[in-house]
């Protein structure tokens, strides 16, 4: 007698679970990637349960608020409703049908790529992983990261000796994996987080089909690629084309000052094509975690190949400048009041690294700030959204945001970022000297003003 088994292969299992909307999701790191994908899954009714190493997170998300001003304490009071909670203990990662990845990937101090929470990360995961389990990660990172740093450690380190599924199907004893980057946008509010396409890269096509399952029940549209690696390299380009696009206008900046053009006026003016034209804006540095970083990780990749992104290193290079054309901008105009920037008393407006968001990640206004205070000024900040800055990987500043009163006392009001809550035409009114790194006051005419 012939008996057929019916037992549902975990291939099969886990697609049917995210179908119905049963499956388990574990999102680690709950920052400005892993907190809204979190709530998106919990608003299609998805348990959903984030893991971070910081006890604040977990400790606010517990009380039902929330550490991120775009996102309401309300969202998070809904999604405790349904299932949502946070919670450091990776134990409980044995409970997920589904592990998401979202921790930061920024630079070391000699600007190589930092993967100490990729595979710290990893290390954490390993000891409480299970075979059918669906693995992904969504840091940013060079080609190659997910197959020749991120498995190696699962599969070396998990206790079932579990490997990842790779060839047509799994065999039961498997986990499986794939990279789909983030493409968060702080601040965005044009295009709503479900419309924005998903790319997959699955290390096979069972890995692919279930991420696509995974990430398709809260996006619109993905789109499936070959590899992780072809999937890494997507994220790379997209943010490469915006930091070489960035260098090329801030470049042109550079030459429209010596030529007493208006780089903005031309950029408006180009941007009258319908078509071959797409508008970059220049500014006083690269902020936020991809741009600055992304190029710096291929460009480390690329020697392993004996080749060299020239053309990447040199965008890097004159957007990293831009802080110090900033610093000379400030100094230039000092000196034309008698003035120097040693001794002088100044205000650097907004230190988030783009406007009307609570992100200080990468933000030029923080190196500025150092070069400043290095040359001798006395330098206050004001930021809508920050109260204090404190210390980070790459900075210790400790300062207290000041009031935006009396702002005749300061030599210098330098405008780095351009939040809508500031008023412009007051400030300039108000101030003695006032450096534009943003073009804010456009359409204020005034003596006071220096464009940088």
């Amino acid at each position: 007698m012939t008996i057929i088994s019916t037992a549902k292969s975990p291939f099969d299992l886990l697609k049917s679970k995210i179908q119905q909307r049963e499956a388990r999701v574990g999102i680690i790191g709950l920052g400005y990637v892993g907190l809204p994908l979190a709530l998106l899954y919990s608003e299609q009714k998805f348990r959903v349960t984030g893991f971070d190493i910081d006890p604040r997170k977990v400790d606010t998300l517990a009380k039902g608020g929330s550490y991120i001003y775009r996102i309401a304490a309300e969202e998070i009071q809904a999604a405790k409703k349904h299932g949502f909670s946070a919670t450091a203990d990776y134990s409980l990662l044995t409970e997920m049908d589904a592990i998401i990845i979202c921790v930061p990937t920024p630079l070391n101090e000699y600007h190589e790529p930092d993967l100490s929470f990729i595979t710290d990360t990893s290390h954490s995961i390993a000891p409480h992983l299970r075979a059918g389990q669906l693995v992904v990660l969504e840091s940013t990172t060079y080609p190659g990261t997910t197959e020749e740093v991120m498995i190696p450690i699962l599969e070396k380190e998990n206790k079932e000796g579990l490997k990842a599924a790779r060839g047509q199907a799994s065999n039961g004893d498997e986990f499986f994996v794939a990279f789909s980057p983030e493409r968060e946008d702080p601040g965005n509010t044009t295009v709503a987080r479900r419309d924005i396409p998903k790319v997959i890269g699955g290390l096979n096509s069972q890995a692919s089909e279930l991420a696509g399952a995974l990430y398709g029940s809260i996006f619109n549209h993905t789109v499936p690629v070959s590899s992780p690696a072809a999937a890494e390299m997507t994220k790379l380009l997209e943010n490469i084309y915006r930091c070489v696009n960035i260098a090329l206008v801030n470049e042109l900046k550079l030459l429209c000052l010596r030529m007493g053009l208006d780089i903005w006026e031309v950029i408006g003016a180009a941007s009258t094509k319908p078509f071959g034209f797409h508008p970059f804006y220049p500014g006083p540095g690269l902020g936020g975690h991809c741009i600055p970083v992304d190029p710096f990780y291929l460009s480390w990749k690329a020697k392993e190949f004996d080749f060299r992104t020239r053309f990447i290193e040199l965008a890097g290079e004159i957007n990293t400048n831009m802080p110090y054309h900033v610093l000379a901008s400030v100094g230039g105009a000092l000196n034309r009041q008698r003035k120097s920037v040693k001794g002088a008393r100044i205000l650097v407006l907004g230190v988030a690294y783009k406007k009307d968001i609570d992100d200080l990640r990468e933000s030029p206004s923080l190196t500025i700030i150092e070069l400043l205070q290095k040359d001798g000024a006395e330098v206050n900040f004001h930021d809508p959204y920050f109260p204090v800055i404190g210390k980070g990987r790459r900075y210790n500043l400790q300062m207290k945001r000041v009031e935006l009163t009396d702002l005749g006392q300061y030599d210098c009001v330098v405008i780095v970022t351009d939040h809508s809550d500031y008023d412009f035409r007051r400030i300039v009114g108000e101030a003695q000297l006032v450096v534009d790194t943003r073009n804010a006051t456009r359409g204020i005419e005034s003596e006071k003003i220096v464009h940088c």
